[in-house]
């Protein structure tokens, strides 16, 4: 069932030579991005934990913890990385932030149950974040062992004219999970027939997320300087989201979870932007998306697919500035690009992670993420 949140609701692949940890190839690059400059969006970091290690990690007593479920962005799938997806454990209860490709089978190859899910949160609605979300409902609609859970996600942009041939507004996360549920309404239909399980939808209650009127975001002005607004509030946690500027996306969030044992934020998919300062002001743990705008320039690519790139993503080399501005103890980079590990290995992005840090003066930790990598928040 969807219901709509008031906009004043609380509410195998080979490494570049070891002498050259920031090698990368052109040739690949522009052979897999064929005639599109999406996969220049994506991210792919470098070794995985095996799924025995990530069950194996689950069992630590932290109260609190992420796991990066998938650290690969942009709708390209890899062989190497899984889509852009996290996890955060409070208490027991899982929150699931973004859901990209092969977020459920992530999921549970992380140890992670399907009735300790207590949430999912959506950024924005680009497919490399929300590709995998109707599967949780989906797959487990005649299992019995997933009960309904709360989903958030962006409210409509209720705009037909971004491109001329779109077929209608553009829908927020209420409307998806309608049309996903149209979508696969032939699978449901036949196990009903036979009294297994029950429909998908009814297994979600989706609240649509619109920044506060005062704020005043909108398509043309899509993140305003603003102060974080709080989506939801309960014993263990306390959510609160800020817009954040990420191209035509519209509205597009980034999030932070305060619990009694530390603050976490995601920043989804942004360019840099003060809203991130402020909303991860003392976090404990800031999980930030990062490109190296330094290698796509070296692979020669046009200049306006360059300022495109850096106009809604964040350089790596920001890194450590931003971590610093906000008192964070420690940054995990993630939803990384390039995305291949034969483009830029695992050293290359720690060595520009180590550099981020120092020219900013930041002490704390820098965390390359990594698939299934399991991240305890220390106790205050």
């Amino acid at each position: 069932m969807c219901d709509s949140l008031r906009t004043d609701a609380t509410s195998g692949q080979s490494q570049p030579p070891a002498e050259n940890p920031r090698a990368v190839s052109r040739r690949w690059v522009l052979g897999a991005m064929g005639a599109s400059a999406t996969v220049l969006t994506g991210a792919e970091l470098f070794g995985h934990a095996s799924a025995a290690q990530a069950v194996q990690n689950t069992s630590s007593t932290a109260p609190l913890s992420v796991i990066l479920l998938g650290t690969n962005g942009g709708p390209p799938p890899l062989a190497a990385r899984f889509g852009i997806s996290s996890a955060l454990v409070v208490n027991g209860k899982t929150y699931v932030i973004d859901c990209g490709r092969g977020s459920l089978s992530q999921y549970v190859r992380a140890g992670l149950t399907l009735p300790s899910l207590a949430g999912i949160f959506l950024t924005h609605l680009h497919s490399d974040h929300t590709v995998d979300y109707f599967s949780y409902p989906l797959l487990s609609a005649t299992t019995g062992a997933f009960q309904s859970t709360e989903v958030y996600g962006p409210g409509p942009a209720g705009e037909d004219s971004l491109v001329p041939s779109a077929p209608g507004p553009v829908p927020g996360i209420a409307g998806l999970t309608t049309l996903a549920n149209q979508a696969f309404a032939a699978s449901t239909t036949f196990f009903r027939a036979e009294n297994n399980g029950v429909d998908p939808v009814n297994l979600v209650h989706v609240h649509e997320i619109l920044p506060p009127a005062s704020a005043g975001a909108s398509l043309s002005v899509p993140a305003p300087v603003m102060a974080p607004f709080t989506v939801l509030e309960t014993g263990d946690v306390k959510v609160t989201a800020i817009c954040v500027p990420h191209g035509a996306v519209y509205p597009a969030y980034a999030y932070r979870f305060d619990t009694d044992y530390g603050s976490v934020v995601f920043s989804g998919d942004t360019s840099p932007t003060p809203n991130i300062i402020t909303l991860a002001q003392g976090a404990d743990l800031l999980v930030h998306e990062a490109v190296d705008l330094a290698v796509y320039e070296t692979l020669g690519l046009p200049p306006a697919l360059l300022a495109h790139l850096q106009s809604v993503h964040t350089d790596v080399s920001l890194l450590g500035q931003i971590a610093a501005e906000t008192g964070v103890k420690t940054l995990v980079a993630s939803h990384l690009g390039p995305a291949d590990p034969s483009v830029l290995s695992d050293a290359g992005w720690r060595q520009a992670l180590r550099a981020s840090a120092r020219q900013a003066h930041f002490g704390g930790e820098m965390i390359l993420g990594e698939d299934l990598l399991q991240i305890p928040v220390p106790r205050r």
